[in-house]
């Protein structure tokens, strides 16, 4: 069986790939635990001077894995994997927007709920030319939970935000670049090539003031990160737990 998730290195760079192409690189608690141990492992390797984060296939990564058969658990069983879940998917967040590492993000295909929280995450979203995202958490009766609440109103303001969590219509990457959402747009096969260009300058840069250059701005922008997250994480347990959010994620595989 393929790893589920890829890190490689080279010239300073690593490359995180998400790497369930066949599901679009949904997020099952095996991709999201991987993906939170490669992105800490990347951060405390010295060898690691800037991170490119992708998705094999045709997506980035499509949210949740509705199919799951975690997702349909109840009871006691249901909590627990609930848990694990969230914390996993928050320290994810945590290592990519926190982590000393600048992270370019290419953003392929499609990236949804999940996915577009990650693709939100990164310092440098590069989308291609007709990648698509949107957050449909609200319509499952679900939550976001990586740090989006206070992320996207620094991107696009207040309304905007609200707008398009709770909506949950699609964006393409020219609008979503428009929004300030997407940093550049590059043709899809250029993709990884415009990604490599700018990860390979920012590898040139000393380490120490990059890192110092991140955590300076972060502080200053996002400097209530973690009370955001904490405040998604209580929301998204409770919407967990609702049955009419058990009912609506429990109609996709009908």
């Amino acid at each position: 069986m393929a790893d589920t998730v890829l890190s490689t290195l080279s010239g300073g760079v690593r490359t995180i790939t998400l790497n369930r192409p066949d599901s679009l690189n949904s997020m099952n608690l095996e991709l999201v635990e991987a993906t939170r141990d490669a992105f800490r492992h990347a951060n405390a390797d010295s060898a690691t001077k800037v991170i490119i984060f992708t998705g094999a296939g045709r997506a980035f990564c499509a949210g949740d894995d509705l199919k799951d058969d975690a997702q349909h658990a109840v009871g006691a069983e249901a909590e627990a994997h609930n848990k694990r879940f969230i914390d996993a998917l928050q320290d994810t967040t945590r290592e990519i927007v926190l982590g000393d590492k600048f992270v370019i993000g290419a953003i392929n295909g499609w990236a949804v709920g999940g996915g577009f929280e990650w693709a939100l995450n990164c310092d440098l979203p590069i989308w291609a030319d007709g990648a698509k995202g949107f957050f449909p958490e609200i319509y499952w009766g679900m939550f976001v939970t990586g740090g989006v609440t206070r992320i996207l109103p620094n991107l696009v303001g207040m309304i905007k935000a609200k707008e398009m969590i709770l909506l949950g219509e699609k964006f393409e990457a020219n609008q979503l670049l428009e929004l300030g959402v997407a940093w550049r747009v590059a043709a899809p096969g250029d993709l990884m090539t415009e990604a490599r260009k700018i990860a390979d300058i920012v590898a040139e840069r000393p380490a120490t003031v990059v890192a110092g250059l991140k955590r300076t701005l972060t502080k200053a922008v996002q400097s209530d990160l973690e009370s955001a997250l904490t405040m998604e994480a209580d929301v998204a347990t409770i919407a967990a737990s609702d049955p009419e959010s058990k009912a609506r994620i429990a109609t996709f595989t009908k």
